[in-house]
């Protein structure tokens, strides 16, 4: 017998345990999260040349210190591990002040942000606005005319950003008979894809009778079909269009990666990684108004409508995720969490966030491989964890 090879020493289970009916699942996410690219197709969005980073702070000051987030105090180290963390960075004032990685990450590797791919996509949106070669308010079927007769036939594209289509589907995650898992298929994210692509699959969904915008319905295909809106709109490939629009000006010191389907149809909803630090840049950049490295980025107005002005309490109210944020919005597919500190969020199933809280100027990124893609009570928790650390900073 052979003794353990490294990789077995550093995740508990061997390589070629983890397949593409399996990935999503733990103990093998802790793995796959960081390699989307050896499971399924992805496009890069290349860094700056040349662009480097050295690990300079940790967090060892704050992972001491008591939180109470449940029913009992638990130390910041303690609920990290509690809450399956694999990588953390803090940022405030616009600094870097500590990064945490679990022993199954290294500094410098890039994560899949799962849902957090929504919000990154609607920053390219906001951008394209603010050119002139986009327009929110326009009918979806104005850049997609062949999206006529699908739920998005009658929708416009501001229904599209605040995922407030009547779109007849449901994401269920566990699943494997659901539609859902057919959409999955077609983004070649489960076995038995490559018979359908992503844009055909959206493109069969069909609508409730309620009209559009009157419920927020959290429903993935939305945001792939605003990438591919994006596309049609500025004639570029999306992952150019994050290149050039974003990755670039905002000084992402690391290359970036999107899933792609079959036709090269990137995941805009769910498939972007990224590093804990450029994710956390994000952020930032948000919080300074849209603008980093001196230059402006998304234009002010789009950034205020999105992260506190804009949005329909009503329609988030009458969603299923009011348990969250009572008084949150959804706005260009960010949470606005309707708390005093004015925090904003995107969020991803397996537990990825992005949280930004004005109040104290800090940015926290915080990837994850929970077990469940979706955990609500943990959610709430990790709300309050958040809002806690950012004041510990």
């Amino acid at each position: 017998m052979t003794g353990k090879t490294a990789f077995e020493t550093r995740y508990g289970f061997r390589r070629n345990e983890v397949l593409l009916s399996n990935w999503r699942v733990s103990p093998f996410n802790r793995w796959s999260f960081q390699n989307l690219g050896e499971l399924v197709p992805t496009a890069r969005v290349a860094a700056a040349p040349g662009a480097v980073e050295a690990r300079q702070r940790d967090m060892d000051g704050l992972l001491g210190e008591k939180v109470t987030v449940a029913t009992a105090p638990e130390t910041v180290a303690e609920f990290l591990l509690r809450s399956s963390t694999d990588a953390v960075t803090v940022m405030k004032g616009g600094k870097i002040t500590g990064d945490w990685f679990a022993p199954h990450m290294e500094f410098g590797a890039r994560h899949i942000i799962f849902s957090i791919s929504k919000s990154v996509t609607a920053i390219i949106a906001g951008i394209l606005e603010g050119e002139g070669v986009f327009d929110p308010e326009a009918p979806v079927t104005d850049y997609i005319p062949e999206a006529a007769g699908s739920a998005y036939g009658d929708a416009s594209v501001r229904h599209v950003l605040d995922m407030s289509v009547s779109l007849d589907f449901e994401e269920a995650y566990l699943d494997p008979e659901s539609a859902f898992a057919r959409y999955r298929r077609a983004t070649l994210w489960n076995p038995g894809g490559g018979t359908e692509s992503l844009r055909e699959f959206i493109l069969t969904l069909q609508r409730l009778a309620e009209p559009h915008g009157q419920t927020f319905r959290y429903r993935s295909p939305n945001s792939d079909l605003l990438g591919l809106l994006l596309e049609r709109a500025s004639g570029q490939r999306f992952t150019d269009l994050m290149r050039e629009k974003l990755w670039l000006p905002l000084g992402a010191v690391s290359e970036a990666s999107v899933g792609v389907d079959m036709e090269g149809t990137a995941r805009a909803a769910g498939g972007i990684s990224v590093t804990p630090r450029d994710l956390a840049r994000i952020g930032e950049m948000l919080r300074q108004g849209g603008t980093a490295n001196g230059h402006r980025i998304v234009p002010e107005a789009w950034v205020r409508d999105t992260t506190s002005t804009g949005g329909s309490n009503e329609a988030w109210r009458r969603g299923t995720m009011v348990s969250l944020f009572p008084n949150g919005r959804y706005r260009n597919k960010w949470y606005q969490t309707g708390h005093e500190n004015g925090a904003y969020c995107g969020i991803g199933i397996h537990g990825q966030w992005l949280y930004v809280d004005p109040s104290t100027e800090v940015v926290i990124a915080k990837m994850s491989s929970q077990p469940e893609p979706v955990d609500d009570p943990l959610d709430i928790e990790i709300v309050a964890f958040l809002e806690a650390l950012s004041r510990m900073v």
